[in-house]
């Protein structure tokens, strides 16, 4: 059985929440609501393929010496896509740094080879199954 992490949501869980947004009706006498659009970037779902990835990355990153950790940020991004087409999918293993699409958006250079090692080694490990 899968753990699931906080943010973890499923596509059960949009379809869901896209049902409750529909059926919202004013509270307001006189006052009318319009919801319109719907999920137009499915959840990333943890399936078991994912999982199974992520413990190839983690194995990987402990032969570098290092930990690679596991989390969910409850937002969209391009592995949101594959990841629903049953594609084994990791989001979050480019360049280490922060203020990601801010104006401070910085990338820690002494963390490039390191990451890398991982990408490298990740990929050969794959190749090799």
């Amino acid at each position: 059985m899968l753990k699931r992490l906080k943010h973890d949501l499923t596509m059960a869980d949009a379809t869901r929440i896209s049902q409750l947004l529909h059926a919202l009706t004013p509270q307001t006498p006189g006052t009318t609501l319009e919801v319109s659009g719907g999920i137009d970037r499915p959840p990333f779902e943890r399936t078991p393929a994912v999982v199974s990835l992520f413990r190839q990355a983690r194995s990987v990153a402990a032969d570098l010496g290092r930990e690679l950790g596991e989390g969910a940020t409850g937002g969209g991004s391009d592995g949101n896509l594959t990841a629903a087409i049953g594609v084994p999918t990791l989001d979050g293993l480019g360049a280490i740094g922060g203020g990601a699409h801010a104006l401070d958006e910085h990338v820690n250079v002494s963390e490039l080879p390191w990451r890398a090692a991982l990408l490298a080694g990740l990929i050969r490990r794959l190749l090799a199954d």
